[in-house]
């Protein structure tokens, strides 16, 4: 069967049907996948209750995976059967609620800052799929902004100031920014920062694109205080309610995005609701083009 799309919004985003995840993906589908998701960027699968091996097994499909921040507490406990499924949730490993002022709870609280997954690293993410298995009763939305139409609606002065530029990117900027900095230097230096240009092609669509994110700490070639502000003004553009598709959770959705032409940002929840998610993210082995 061929894969069914319904947007979501006027820019990006689909609703994807007439496929079962649970099941081994033929060749085709795979490649029907991707090309939506280079039209797309963001693909919602609703109805897929995954089991953990089903979900290894539908992101494997599309490359390597990545462990992302759990390569800063290699041999921490870890409540999921896979090492490459990353726990999106406010459960502690035994199976309890979380400690509100936990560095489980806080690593996940910034995840409601506006990010691209491991762009702190090389590689970065290609591709997140997020799994809603528990859900409060409000809140904990997930929303994306769409950075290629960013790119093209910035004025032709910032393109031009933009272009060649590249931004450093810091595992742990984002949770030091929430106030969580007790790492040893053997963690700090686990994950070293990288460098992208702010401008980029993306290479599914052609399009070129706006890549910021929290993880970004400075921009090369300028001070701290210019290059953070001039960070803070391309974020703001970027996420403009034009540019952003709101998700509200249903359990058994798998949600997929483009970590190379979107950012996504989790909403605020009540922590003494349970509410867990699993993600799966598959490496980017693609050379990053940027806009000439």
């Amino acid at each position: 069967m061929s894969l069914e799309l319904r947007p979501l919004h006027p820019l990006f985003a689909a609703e994807a049907s007439d496929i079962d995840l649970r099941q081994a993906l033929e060749p085709s589908q795979v490649s029907a996948i991707e090309r939506a998701m280079d039209e797309y960027a963001v693909l919602v699968f609703r109805n897929q209750a995954l089991s953990q091996t089903e979900q290894v097994r539908f992101a494997e499909s599309f490359g390597p995976l990545d462990l992302g921040l759990r390569k800063l507490h290699g041999g921490a406990a870890h409540r999921l059967d896979y090492e490459a499924l990353i726990d999106i949730s406010n459960v502690a490993p035994d199976g309890s609620l979380a400690q509100r002022d936990s560095r489980k709870v806080v690593s996940n609280i910034a995840n409601q800052l506006w990010h691209s997954d491991s762009s702190f690293q090389q590689p970065k993410a290609q591709y997140s799929m997020l799994s809603a298995v528990v859900l409060p009763s409000k809140g904990g939305e997930t929303e994306f902004a769409d950075l290629r139409a960013a790119y093209d609606a910035l004025p032709d002065d910032l393109r031009g100031e933009i272009a060649g530029l590249e931004a450093e990117h810091y595992a742990l900027h984002s949770r030091i920014l929430l106030g969580d900095t007790n790492y040893t230097a053997e963690q700090m230096a686990t994950i070293p920062p990288v460098r992208w240009p702010l401008a980029q092609i993306h290479p599914g669509s052609g399009r070129p694109l706006l890549f910021v994110g929290v993880h970004a700490r400075e921009i090369v070639g300028y001070s701290l205080a210019e290059g953070r502000m001039l960070l803070s003004d391309l974020l703001e553009h970027a996420t403009q309610r034009e540019f952003v598709y709101h998700h509200g959770w249903q359990v058994g959705d798998l949600v997929m995005w483009d970590n190379r032409s979107t950012i996504h940002r989790g909403r605020r929840y009540d922590l003494t609701e349970r509410r867990e998610l699993r993600r799966s993210t598959t490496e980017d082995l693609l050379p990053v083009r940027m806009v000439a």
